[in-house]
């Protein structure tokens, strides 16, 4: 075989690998911002407790937390904070309630998207638990309560970039969830 058919069978080859090394880290991208995003509060994106985890207790510190709440154009939901602001102390653990109610003649399944602003605040609010980990079903008409049991980690006033946010903003919005249709 000569020298330059080698080189050629070489080149492709790592060009091959490239190719599939490219790809692989493609597929693997959403994933791993995710776990980055999940790690580093980047985004805005909240904490999760670990199962049992609980809330670290207060430090007598107060901070405001706002509740917003969105469905995705033409969802046929109706979703709302039940109360749109509160004052809790840093560290305790709180608990907020949203209402939700399927205006339709339909069942509709939904998913709720999360984010924290001010970004900074984002890897110190550790959601306990939160209907957003699921995906709700709602019946024609039917009209519900759903818990988020949250705290603000005392660590946010050792970071100086976090230290003086006095009002967080935790925002939802609900998508559709496509389900697949019963055979027909």
């Amino acid at each position: 075989m000569s020298s330059t058919a080698h080189r050629n069978r070489r080149v492709a080859g790592l060009m091959a690998f490239f190719v599939a090394a490219m790809l692989g880290l493609a597929f693997a991208s959403v994933p791993l911002y995710r776990v980055f995003c999940q790690t580093t509060g980047f985004g805005g994106t909240t904490q999760r407790a670990e199962a049992g985890q609980t809330a670290p207790g207060t430090t007598g510190r107060m901070i405001s937390v706002r509740f917003d709440a969105n469905t995705a154009p033409g969802m046929g939901w109706e979703f709302r904070p039940v109360d749109t602001t509160r004052r809790v102390a840093i560290g305790a653990r709180n608990l907020a309630n949203f209402y939700a109610h399927n205006m339709t003649d339909h069942e509709i399944v939904g998913r709720a998207t999360f984010n924290v602003t001010p970004v900074q605040a984002g890897q110190y609010f550790t959601k306990i638990q939160c209907f957003c980990f699921t995906e709700q079903h709602l019946s024609p008409g039917q009209e519900v309560t759903m818990p988020v049991v949250f705290y603000v980690d005392p660590r946010i006033l050792d970071d100086p970039d976090a230290r003086d946010i006095s009002e967080i903003t935790l925002s939802y919005t609900f998508y559709p969830v496509d389900q697949p249709r019963s055979g027909g």
